[in-house]
Parts: structure tokens; C-alpha cells; sequence
């Protein structure tokens, strides 16, 4: 039985990421020094250290998603639990707004009278706010769908994408979609991924944007 660690409050969140670091050098895992802060806060989020072999980063992805923060970019989620889970303080010190058009009713009309999804609707709305975007789906692979229909039909390329879905039903080719893309992207391969995922990497690229 392991022995309680009596940790104060404040320094919970530390103690955690120094643990997570330890574990890593356990397994032999050395974190790129971009990439690690974004890969430790999933893992941090999940308790799950199979991130660290499946996150997948375009190049310079976390410089470009920053860069784009820094600008005032927008950030779009496929559910409302993302979007509550994103510190939404810190983007708008930037010019920035989370949005997500899901739960709209006028989205889930649309939806309904085309016969297609919410996520469907929804990234159409999306591709028409001005500035800068950052998509966080962590539920929806018809969002991710959507998103590289439009791109391949000419309509709109996205600036970049967290595509971090979970789940069985095509979840896993959606992914891959964008793998060899030229939109900078955090895609995390396989099943796994939901919100809380979408939600932590995009605090990590938020936190990281004045040390960078």
C-alpha cells in the first residue's frame, strides 16, 4: 500500500508534474522541450502516460498555436464541457474568445432539416469568424470531418487543429485525416482523447504563451 504524502494545497499541481516527471524517466520517455509541457498537462488531466507515446505534433505546432494566441486567435470546441474547462481569462488577455456553436438551437435546426450533425453545422459557423482559429475537438470526429471536407472542397483551411476525439466510431480515421495535412495540428492517435484532453492542451498552449 502506498504511504499518503502530505502536500499542501497550493502545491498539489507541482508535486503532481514533478511525479509525472519521474515516471517518465522511469519508462525511459524523454519529452521534446516544446512539446513537454503541453504532453505532461494531458497526462496530468488523465493519469494516463500512454499520451506520451501517442500525442502527435506537427512542426512547430506548439510555436504556431501560441504565435496565434498571441494575435488573439479564437478557440472553437465541439462541447460545452471543453469550453468550460478552458481558462478563458487568460485567451481574453490576448483578444481571444472561446466559442462553441453545439448547443445553439438554430445550429441543431439547420442540422436537423439537412439530415447532417450538430458538429457539421457547427464548424460551418466556425469557419466564418474573423481572425485567427483554434479548433479543440475532443468528442465529435464528424467535427474534424467537417473541417477537412471544407478544406478539401476550396471552402476554408483551418488555421489549426486539436483533434483529440474519443471514442469507436470514426474516431480514428478522423484523426488521421489531418496527419498529412499541411494545417498545423496536436492530433492524438487511436481511441483515446474527450474534453477534459481538448480542454488541457489548450490551457497548456495558454500558459506557456508569456514564457515563450
Amino acid at each position: 500500500m502506498n504511504s499518503i504524502e502530505y502536500v499542501l494545497p497550493g502545491d498539489i499541481e507541482r508535486r503532481s508534474f514533478e511525479i509525472i516527471g519521474e515516471e517518465l524517466a522511469q519508462r525511459g520517455i524523454v519529452l521534446p522541450k516544446e512539446q513537454e509541457p503541453v504532453t505532461k498537462r494531458v497526462i496530468h488531466t488523465s493519469a494516463d502516460f500512454d499520451y506520451a507515446e501517442t500525442l502527435v505534433y506537427s512542426e512547430n505546432a506548439i510555436w504556431i498555436a501560441r504565435d496565434m494566441i498571441r494575435r488573439g486567435a479564437h478557440i472553437v470546441t465541439d462541447t460545452n464541457m471543453a469550453k468550460a474547462g478552458i481558462n478563458k481569462k487568460k485567451l481574453a488577455q490576448y483578444g481571444g474568445e472561446v466559442h462553441c456553436f453545439m448547443a445553439d438551437d438554430d445550429v441543431a435546426a439547420e442540422a436537423k432539416e439537412r439530415q447532417v450533425t450538430r458538429a457539421t453545422v457547427s464548424m460551418e459557423r466556425a469557419a466564418a469568424l474573423p481572425g485567427p482559429v483554434i479548433f479543440a475537438i475532443g468528442n465529435a470526429p464528424t467535427a474534424l470531418i467537417s473541417l477537412y471536407e471544407q478544406m478539401e472542397q476550396g471552402k476554408f483551411t483551418p488555421d489549426f487543429v486539436i483533434g483529440v476525439p474519443v471514442g469507436f466510431v470514426n474516431v480514428v480515421p478522423a484523426k488521421e485525416l489531418f496527419l498529412n495535412s499541411k494545417v498545423p495540428f496536436i492530433i492524438n492517435r487511436g481511441r483515446k482523447g474527450g474534453s477534459n484532453i481538448a480542454a488541457a492542451i489548450c490551457n497548456a498552449l495558454l500558459y506557456g504563451v508569456d514564457e515563450a
